[in-house]
């Protein structure tokens, strides 16, 4: 079958969405951190609106900071790629080539620094995950010892993290007299301008106090909402993909309808008109923010160690099961909802029904597996500033201490039937020697995980009540299993 190349696209078939502009005329404003499934749903399908539009300026040179497989499967489809939006109502298929090229960090540290560098780029967008900022997610702080940033504060032009690649870009800039870009966190981070911000501070100060003082002056980092499901792509959406378009494609993606993006309105150096396509632009983004990581990524995260531990394999497999769903709308209603602040233009109980709604959509195969990954870059910002509020208001907090129960049992490695668990984390080694040293000791296990501050911090260790819920809590997972804890936490 013919691969997905600019000379297919005229030949697929009706209803198909294809880009309308010229491709060879497209120039790359934008440079993106982290070439993922979530980017080529969401920012990149904004951009290729803007195109679409005419505005030819906004195209996106891509960068991969560890693997070449992204580029390896587009470079032969000269960046194309299949968006498939997937509902109860089917699937609907559009072409998306707003990518014009993926460039490898490791391979050629000097092109990316160059492409950074270039006049023409005006923002850097990112979507690197959490632990992709290389800072202790407790704090907010850059962690210095951290290897890759050590390594780029002694070779500053042989980058390999976020802050050395951005830092040593927005030096060049400043030699040759360019304004800085604005960079665009697109990360489930609090605040994640700020962080960004911060963190770039924090390095160009390690570097240069000069450097510094031009980073804080000049260098706008607007913070964001970012909200769209976007499963991992597999081999059944490949076949998909090519039944429907009658086309091979290496790499599609596959996303829920639902997309948002709410960011605060600060490019100093101009950006799309992405408005014109649903992007809501506002002063401060801090609300919305909060909305979104403590209702959906929150919900998510406990619908992932729940729901693997519980035997669902999916998201919608868990949404099904009766106690776990109960569970979620009582975390969102009873624990998360009096924590947020007020946003008069949203109707709260709408987009809480909305999410649940989401997440029970069974033709989106959202891995819980998936979702669970990271899980020490995650918690302090999805769950622990949650129970840090109820713990200054005297308010429960079960459901969400049941969370993070199960995600310490989940880091153990081994589920309830036994089986091997794939834990991806950046603590995983830490987390193991906990689990050896403590067994099945809710106690030992409990003081052994409190003793992680980049998880933890130093408040939730000396606080009493969390000592004890968190205690009691592994102590009904441990020797109950994690269904028994569910139907009791529902009680």
């Amino acid at each position: 079958m013919t691969r997905l190349v600019p000379p297919s696209l005229n030949a697929l078939p009706a209803g198909i969405a294809i880009p309308s502009y010229d491709r060879s005329a497209v120039s790359c404003g934008i440079v993106h951190l982290g070439v993922g499934a979530f980017h080529r749903a969401h920012q990149a399908v904004y951009c290729d609106d803007v195109l679409n539009d005419g505005a030819m300026e906004w195209g996106i040179t891509g960068v991969s900071l560890r693997s070449a497989a992204m580029r390896e499967a587009l470079l032969p489809q000269d960046g194309l790629y299949t968006l498939c939006t997937r509902s109860g109502e089917g699937d609907r298929y559009r072409v998306i080539g707003s990518l014009k090229q993926v460039l490898v960090a490791p391979e050629d540290p000097d092109r990316v620094l160059a492409v950074l560098s270039a006049p023409e780029t005006r923002i850097v967008t990112l979507t690197v995950t959490e632990k992709g900022y290389c800072h202790d997610p407790a704090s907010g702080d850059l962690v210095l010892s951290h290897p890759d940033i050590a390594h780029d504060l002694e070779h500053p032009d042989r980058p390999r993290s976020v802050p050395g690649y951005l830092v040593e870009a927005i030096r060049r800039r400043r030699e040759k007299g360019l304004p800085a870009f604005t960079v665009l966190s697109c990360d489930n981070l609090p605040a994640n301008g700020r962080t960004a911000k911060r963190i770039l501070h924090q390095f160009a100060y390690e570097r240069d106090a000069g450097l510094a003082a031009y980073v804080e002056a000049e260098l706008a980092c607007p913070s964001t909402m970012v909200d769209r499901i976007v499963p991992a792509t597999t081999d059944d959406d490949r076949t998909g993909v090519a039944a429907a378009l009658g086309v091979t494609d290496a790499w599609p993606v596959v996303a829920e309808p639902f997309c948002q993006w709410v960011i605060e309105d600060r490019f100093p150096a101009g950006r799309p008109h992405w408005d014109r396509h649903g992007v809501q632009f506002v002063k401060d983004v801090e609300a919305y923010e909060l909305m979104k990581l403590r209702l959906l990524n929150g919900s998510h995260s406990t619908i992932a160690y729940l729901g693997y531990l519980a035997g669902h394999e999916t998201v919608a497999d868990a949404m099904a099961d009766d106690m776990l769903a109960e569970l979620v709308r009582r975390l969102m209603d009873e624990e998360t909802t009096p924590t947020l602040p007020a946003l008069p233009e949203i109707d709260l109980d709408a987009y809480k029904a909305a999410l649940r709604e989401r997440f029970a959509n069974p033709a989106l195969h959202h891995r819980t597996w998936q979702i669970a990954m990271d899980g020490s870059q995650k918690l302090p910002q999805r769950l622990l500033w949650t129970i840090r509020d109820l713990l200054a208001r005297n308010a429960p907090f079960p459901v969400a201490c049941l969370a993070v129960a199960a995600w310490i049992r989940y880091t153990s490695g081994q589920d309830e039937t036994g089986k091997t668990v794939d834990v991806r984390d950046p603590l995983a080694a830490t987390f193991a020697r906990i689990h050896e040293a403590a067994g099945t000791d809710p106690v030992a296990l409990t003081n052994g995980f409190l003793a992680v501050p980049e998880v933890f911090g130093s408040d939730l260790p000396q606080d009493r009540d969390f000592i004890a819920a968190l205690t009691e809590m592994l102590r009904l997972v441990l020797q109950k299993g994690v269904r028994a804890a569910m139907a009791a936490t529902l009680r």
